[in-house]
């Protein structure tokens, strides 16, 4: 349930089956100098592919799919649906830096006495208001994007399993059916057995005053 799961997804809908090396965020294996020769900023995922090491998923995205045209999950330059493509890409990312920010908050500080209600009140708001658009978009379409099924679903879909822990879903039924499609797909399942179960969540939801 880390930002890997999108690295993952997207092989296995390539029909790879990646070798997985676990680190753990609470032992200090990400800050090895061995891993932070592959990831600079200690974060995961890194991908060894093609004779070089690569971190940040949506880079990683980008080239897998860009090296890869073939499985059709990208939208290369002169695609009608590369602007819409490459905005997806990078509102994940908007929604994965406040979902890791709520993770901080009620997660990884040592001393849970230092989170701060507001922050947490305030950035909970902030995930719950990036739901809006896409309630619309997939009102409109299954996928992220018209055409269907693309790296975008990847990259999003994560950050739509993560945000559940801190925003009610409810008043979006067109995401909770994206969802559901999401993990009906192969690749989402089989991406699933890689990754293994989330290991840090301690609740199912997180608000203030029910932890």
């Amino acid at each position: 349930m880390t930002r890997s799961f999108r690295i993952l997804w997207l092989l296995t809908e390539m029909g790879e089956e990646p070798e997985v090396v676990t680190y753990s965020i609470t032992d200090g294996s990400l800050r090895t100098p061995e891993y932070l020769e592959r990831s600079p900023a200690g974060r995961v995922p890194a991908l060894e592919v093609d004779g070089q090491v690569i971190h940040e998923s949506g880079a990683i995205t980008e080239y897998l799919v860009e090296t890869r045209p073939e499985h059709g999950l990208g939208r290369l330059p002169g695609d009608p649906e590369r602007v819409p493509f490459l905005e997806a890409m990078h509102y994940a990312e908007t929604m994965g830096h406040l979902v890791a920010n709520l993770n901080l908050q009620w997660i990884f500080l040592r001393d849970p006495s230092h989170r701060s209600d507001t922050v947490v009140k305030i950035e909970a708001r902030r995930l719950a208001a990036t739901l809006a658009p896409l309630e619309k978009t997939f009102a409109e379409h299954e996928w992220m994007l018209p055409s269907g099924f693309s790296a975008a679903d990847t990259m999003i879909g994560w950050t739509l399993l993560a945000a559940p822990r801190y925003v009610r879903f409810d008043p979006f039924p067109n995401i909770r059916a994206y969802v559901e499609r999401m993990k009906a797909r192969d690749g989402f399942k089989r991406a699933q057995e890689l990754d293994g179960a989330p290991n840090f969540h301690r609740e199912e939801f997180y608000a203030v005053g029910e932890s």
